[in-house]
């Protein structure tokens, strides 16, 4: 099942999913001026624990160039994250 990302904050571009087995999914876009997160152009992926009070973990290869690569990104994760936990 694919995660389906929604605008987390709306004054900024950060979306968010969970799948139903624990995992947390967030996009932000930053660029190197303007609005919302600073630092090398792109859209950043991560994922974390829901139920860990621990730091995100960024997805190899952010930022990527579109949303689209990192949603494909994050579901690839999350598909390799289920099949780790079932291991």
């Amino acid at each position: 099942m694919a995660l389906h990302f929604h605008r987390a904050v709306e004054e900024m571009a950060i979306w968010s999913a969970s799948s139903g087995d624990g995992f947390s999914f967030v996009i932000s876009y930053g660029s190197r001026d303007g609005v919302g997160f600073q630092g090398r152009p792109g859209y950043m992926a991560s994922w974390r624990l829901l139920d860990q009070n621990k730091p995100a973990v960024r997805i190899t290869g952010s930022p990527f160039k579109t949303f689209d690569e990192a949603e494909e990104a994050c579901n690839d994760t999350l598909e390799l994250l289920r099949n780790v936990s079932t291991a």
